[in-house]
Protein backbone atom coordinates (compact mmCIF):
# COMPACT_ATOMS: atom_id res chain seq x y z
CA UNK A 1 0.00 0.00 0.00
CA UNK A 2 3.06 2.44 0.71
CA UNK A 3 4.20 1.86 -2.47
CA UNK A 4 1.22 2.91 -4.32
CA UNK A 5 1.35 6.55 -2.79
CA UNK A 6 4.05 8.12 -5.01
CA UNK A 7 1.74 6.57 -8.25
CA UNK A 8 -1.55 8.21 -7.13
CA UNK A 9 0.21 11.49 -7.00
CA UNK A 10 1.71 11.28 -9.96
CA UNK A 11 -1.78 10.56 -11.32
CA UNK A 12 -3.59 13.73 -9.75
CA UNK A 13 -0.77 16.23 -10.25
CA UNK A 14 -1.24 15.01 -14.14
CA UNK A 15 -4.89 15.55 -13.78
CA UNK A 16 -4.98 18.84 -12.22
CA UNK A 17 -2.32 19.77 -15.20
CA UNK A 18 -4.77 18.94 -17.83
CA UNK A 19 -7.94 20.69 -16.16
CA UNK A 20 -5.58 23.77 -15.59
CA UNK A 21 -4.61 23.92 -19.49
CA UNK A 22 -8.89 23.21 -20.68
CA UNK A 23 -9.54 26.32 -18.61
CA UNK A 24 -7.17 28.23 -19.94
CA UNK A 25 -8.21 27.44 -23.31
CA UNK A 26 -11.92 27.97 -22.53
CA UNK A 27 -11.46 31.76 -21.05
CA UNK A 28 -8.87 32.32 -24.28
CA UNK A 29 -11.59 33.31 -27.28
CA UNK A 30 -14.01 35.74 -24.84
CA UNK A 31 -10.54 37.79 -25.35
CA UNK A 32 -10.15 37.50 -29.17
CA UNK A 33 -10.39 40.44 -30.87
CA UNK A 34 -11.87 39.01 -33.94
CA UNK A 35 -14.70 38.06 -32.03
CA UNK A 36 -15.30 41.37 -30.10
CA UNK A 37 -15.02 43.17 -34.21
CA UNK A 38 -17.64 41.16 -35.31
CA UNK A 39 -19.88 41.61 -31.88
CA UNK A 40 -19.23 45.74 -32.71
CA UNK A 41 -20.20 45.48 -36.20
CA UNK A 42 -23.56 43.71 -36.01
CA UNK A 43 -25.30 46.73 -34.36
CA UNK A 44 -24.10 49.05 -36.65
CA UNK A 45 -24.99 47.17 -39.70
CA UNK A 46 -28.58 46.71 -38.26
CA UNK A 47 -28.99 50.69 -37.79
CA UNK A 48 -27.79 51.09 -41.13
CA UNK A 49 -30.44 49.06 -42.09
CA UNK A 50 -32.83 50.58 -40.32
CA UNK A 51 -31.85 53.81 -41.61
CA UNK A 52 -32.14 52.95 -45.75
CA UNK A 53 -35.64 52.65 -46.41
CA UNK A 54 -36.19 55.86 -44.84
CA UNK A 55 -34.38 57.57 -47.73
CA UNK A 56 -36.46 55.99 -50.27
CA UNK A 57 -36.61 58.17 -54.06
CA UNK A 58 -40.03 57.10 -54.33
CA UNK A 59 -41.44 59.12 -51.98
CA UNK A 60 -39.52 61.71 -52.49
CA UNK A 61 -41.10 62.57 -55.43
CA UNK A 62 -44.88 62.40 -54.24
CA UNK A 63 -47.07 65.64 -53.52
CA UNK A 64 -50.31 65.48 -50.84
CA UNK A 65 -53.50 67.36 -52.05
CA UNK A 66 -56.59 68.07 -49.85
CA UNK A 67 -59.54 69.02 -51.32
CA UNK A 68 -62.28 71.27 -49.61
CA UNK A 69 -64.10 70.33 -46.35
CA UNK A 70 -67.68 69.37 -47.45
CA UNK A 71 -70.02 69.57 -44.77
CA UNK A 72 -72.84 66.38 -45.34
CA UNK A 73 -76.10 66.16 -43.08
CA UNK A 74 -74.36 63.75 -40.75
CA UNK A 75 -71.11 65.62 -40.83
CA UNK A 76 -67.72 66.70 -42.54
CA UNK A 77 -66.49 65.09 -45.41
CA UNK A 78 -62.83 66.00 -46.33
CA UNK A 79 -60.38 64.17 -48.84
CA UNK A 80 -56.92 63.84 -49.50
CA UNK A 81 -55.08 62.34 -52.27
CA UNK A 82 -51.35 61.22 -52.95
CA UNK A 83 -50.46 62.07 -56.31
CA UNK A 84 -46.81 61.14 -58.40
CA UNK A 85 -46.12 61.85 -61.47
CA UNK A 86 -49.64 63.13 -62.20
CA UNK A 87 -51.72 60.19 -60.98
CA UNK A 88 -53.23 59.71 -57.77
CA UNK A 89 -51.69 57.07 -55.84
CA UNK A 90 -53.49 56.87 -52.74
CA UNK A 91 -56.79 58.59 -51.84
CA UNK A 92 -57.98 59.01 -47.92
CA UNK A 93 -60.30 61.01 -46.15
CA UNK A 94 -59.07 62.95 -43.28
CA UNK A 95 -62.61 64.13 -42.17
CA UNK A 96 -65.50 61.92 -41.93
CA UNK A 97 -69.37 61.68 -40.03
CA UNK A 98 -69.14 59.92 -37.11
CA UNK A 99 -70.84 58.71 -33.65
CA UNK A 100 -73.64 56.73 -33.89
CA UNK A 101 -74.58 54.91 -36.83
CA UNK A 102 -72.44 56.80 -38.64
CA UNK A 103 -69.27 55.08 -37.82
CA UNK A 104 -70.37 51.65 -39.17
CA UNK A 105 -71.60 53.73 -42.41
CA UNK A 106 -67.84 55.35 -42.49
CA UNK A 107 -66.22 52.11 -41.98
CA UNK A 108 -67.91 50.45 -44.73
CA UNK A 109 -68.23 53.35 -47.51
CA UNK A 110 -64.74 55.41 -47.27
CA UNK A 111 -62.43 51.83 -47.77
CA UNK A 112 -64.48 51.59 -50.84
CA UNK A 113 -64.65 55.45 -51.98
CA UNK A 114 -61.04 55.56 -51.31
CA UNK A 115 -60.31 52.10 -54.21
CA UNK A 116 -62.98 53.49 -56.74
CA UNK A 117 -60.87 57.11 -56.33
CA UNK A 118 -57.65 55.63 -57.32
CA UNK A 119 -59.03 53.51 -60.05
CA UNK A 120 -61.42 55.71 -62.03
CA UNK A 121 -58.52 58.63 -61.73
CA UNK A 122 -61.90 61.18 -60.90
CA UNK A 123 -64.56 61.90 -58.78
CA UNK A 124 -66.63 60.11 -61.33
CA UNK A 125 -67.08 57.30 -58.67
CA UNK A 126 -70.15 55.38 -57.67
CA UNK A 127 -71.99 56.15 -54.09
CA UNK A 128 -71.89 53.80 -51.72
CA UNK A 129 -75.47 52.36 -51.11
CA UNK A 130 -76.83 52.80 -47.42
CA UNK A 131 -74.32 56.03 -47.16
CA UNK A 132 -75.58 58.45 -50.26
CA UNK A 133 -74.53 61.42 -47.96
CA UNK A 134 -71.14 60.43 -47.76
CA UNK A 135 -70.34 59.64 -50.84
CA UNK A 136 -71.97 62.72 -52.48
CA UNK A 137 -69.67 64.41 -49.70
CA UNK A 138 -66.65 62.73 -50.72
CA UNK A 139 -66.83 63.54 -54.47
CA UNK A 140 -67.34 66.67 -53.84
CA UNK A 141 -64.24 67.13 -51.85
CA UNK A 142 -62.06 65.14 -54.18
CA UNK A 143 -63.44 67.12 -56.80
CA UNK A 144 -61.77 70.29 -55.49
CA UNK A 145 -58.70 68.42 -54.47
CA UNK A 146 -58.14 67.25 -58.13
CA UNK A 147 -58.69 70.62 -59.48
CA UNK A 148 -56.03 71.49 -57.09
CA UNK A 149 -53.75 68.67 -58.40
CA UNK A 150 -54.84 69.63 -62.13
CA UNK A 151 -53.50 73.41 -61.16
CA UNK A 152 -50.10 72.43 -59.85
CA UNK A 153 -49.51 70.32 -62.76
CA UNK A 154 -49.98 72.81 -65.56
CA UNK A 155 -47.47 75.34 -62.87
CA UNK A 156 -44.82 72.60 -62.70
CA UNK A 157 -41.76 73.67 -64.52
CA UNK A 158 -40.67 70.17 -64.82
CA UNK A 159 -43.69 70.11 -67.24
CA UNK A 160 -42.38 72.47 -69.79
CA UNK A 161 -39.17 71.83 -69.37
CA UNK A 162 -38.66 68.32 -69.77
CA UNK A 163 -37.40 65.97 -72.22
CA UNK A 164 -34.82 66.63 -75.10
CA UNK A 165 -34.92 69.12 -77.85
CA UNK A 166 -36.22 67.05 -80.36
CA UNK A 167 -39.46 66.56 -77.98
CA UNK A 168 -40.14 69.98 -77.26
CA UNK A 169 -42.78 70.54 -79.77
CA UNK A 170 -44.93 67.49 -78.40
CA UNK A 171 -43.97 68.65 -74.91
CA UNK A 172 -45.13 72.21 -75.71
CA UNK A 173 -48.43 70.90 -77.46
CA UNK A 174 -49.46 68.87 -74.45
CA UNK A 175 -48.75 72.21 -72.30
CA UNK A 176 -51.00 73.76 -74.25
CA UNK A 177 -53.93 70.94 -74.25
CA UNK A 178 -53.90 71.30 -70.97
CA UNK A 179 -54.12 74.82 -70.73
CA UNK A 180 -57.35 74.43 -72.58
CA UNK A 181 -59.34 72.39 -70.14
CA UNK A 182 -61.24 74.24 -67.95
CA UNK A 183 -63.66 73.50 -65.20
CA UNK A 184 -67.20 74.93 -65.89
CA UNK A 185 -70.68 74.61 -63.80
CA UNK A 186 -73.62 75.59 -64.63
CA UNK A 187 -76.17 77.61 -63.37
CA UNK A 188 -78.21 76.01 -60.95
CA UNK A 189 -81.87 74.23 -61.98
CA UNK A 190 -84.51 74.26 -59.21
CA UNK A 191 -86.87 71.41 -59.56
CA UNK A 192 -89.74 70.23 -57.74
CA UNK A 193 -87.74 67.73 -55.45
CA UNK A 194 -84.65 70.03 -55.29
CA UNK A 195 -81.69 71.88 -57.23
CA UNK A 196 -79.82 70.65 -59.67
CA UNK A 197 -76.60 71.98 -61.04
CA UNK A 198 -74.20 70.50 -63.26
CA UNK A 199 -70.18 71.22 -63.21
CA UNK A 200 -68.49 69.96 -66.71
CA UNK A 201 -64.48 69.76 -67.64
CA UNK A 202 -63.79 70.42 -71.33
CA UNK A 203 -61.00 70.42 -73.43
CA UNK A 204 -60.70 70.60 -76.81
CA UNK A 205 -63.86 71.55 -77.69
CA UNK A 206 -65.58 68.43 -75.76
CA UNK A 207 -66.90 67.50 -72.50
CA UNK A 208 -63.90 65.30 -70.51
CA UNK A 209 -65.97 65.20 -67.51
CA UNK A 210 -68.94 65.62 -66.05
CA UNK A 211 -71.03 65.75 -62.53
CA UNK A 212 -73.66 66.64 -60.39
CA UNK A 213 -72.52 68.74 -57.49
CA UNK A 214 -76.11 69.14 -56.12
CA UNK A 215 -78.88 66.94 -56.61
CA UNK A 216 -82.25 66.03 -54.89
CA UNK A 217 -81.41 64.59 -51.46
CA UNK A 218 -83.55 63.33 -48.84
CA UNK A 219 -86.10 60.43 -48.69
CA UNK A 220 -86.59 58.59 -51.78
CA UNK A 221 -84.40 61.44 -53.81
CA UNK A 222 -81.16 60.00 -51.99
CA UNK A 223 -81.58 56.64 -54.01
CA UNK A 224 -83.01 57.87 -57.43
CA UNK A 225 -80.24 60.37 -57.10
CA UNK A 226 -77.65 57.93 -56.66
CA UNK A 227 -79.24 55.70 -59.81
CA UNK A 228 -79.94 58.41 -62.44
CA UNK A 229 -76.90 60.91 -61.99
CA UNK A 230 -73.99 58.71 -62.96
CA UNK A 231 -76.05 57.77 -65.99
CA UNK A 232 -76.75 61.24 -66.56
CA UNK A 233 -72.63 61.93 -66.39
CA UNK A 234 -72.07 59.16 -68.36
CA UNK A 235 -74.47 60.26 -70.88
CA UNK A 236 -72.93 64.05 -70.98
CA UNK A 237 -69.75 62.79 -71.73
CA UNK A 238 -70.21 60.56 -74.96
CA UNK A 239 -72.96 62.88 -75.99
CA UNK A 240 -71.12 66.05 -75.70
CA UNK A 241 -74.11 67.83 -75.78
CA UNK A 242 -77.51 68.24 -73.35
CA UNK A 243 -79.46 66.49 -76.03
CA UNK A 244 -79.48 63.39 -73.34
CA UNK A 245 -82.45 60.69 -72.50
CA UNK A 246 -83.71 61.17 -69.39
CA UNK A 247 -83.61 58.47 -66.54
CA UNK A 248 -86.66 56.57 -66.36
CA UNK A 249 -87.99 56.91 -62.65
CA UNK A 250 -86.16 60.04 -62.42
CA UNK A 251 -87.66 62.65 -64.75
CA UNK A 252 -87.34 66.03 -62.65
CA UNK A 253 -84.29 65.15 -61.98
CA UNK A 254 -83.20 64.27 -65.13
CA UNK A 255 -84.70 67.81 -66.55
CA UNK A 256 -82.99 69.96 -64.11
CA UNK A 257 -79.51 67.98 -65.30
CA UNK A 258 -80.07 68.80 -68.91
CA UNK A 259 -80.68 72.12 -68.02
CA UNK A 260 -78.31 73.08 -66.29
CA UNK A 261 -75.80 71.43 -68.49
CA UNK A 262 -76.50 73.18 -71.24
CA UNK A 263 -76.13 76.59 -69.10
CA UNK A 264 -72.62 75.29 -68.34
CA UNK A 265 -72.09 74.31 -72.27
CA UNK A 266 -73.09 77.91 -73.32
CA UNK A 267 -70.66 79.16 -71.07
CA UNK A 268 -68.15 76.96 -72.56
CA UNK A 269 -68.48 77.98 -75.46
CA UNK A 270 -70.05 74.50 -77.04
Amino acid sequence: MRKSHPVRRVVLATAATVSGVVLLLSLKPSSDPASAAAAGAAPSAAAAGQESPQGGTGAAGATTVTGDATQTQYGIVQVRLTVANGRITQAEAVQAPKGGTSDQKTALSVPKLNQEAVAAQSANIDAVSGATYTSNGYKQSLQSALDRMKAQGSSSPSGSSAGSSSGSSSGAASGSAQAQARTVTGQVAQTQYGPVQVRITVSGGKITEAEAVQAPKGGTSDQKTALSVPKLNQEAVAAGNANIDAVSGATYTSTGYKQSLQSALDQAGG
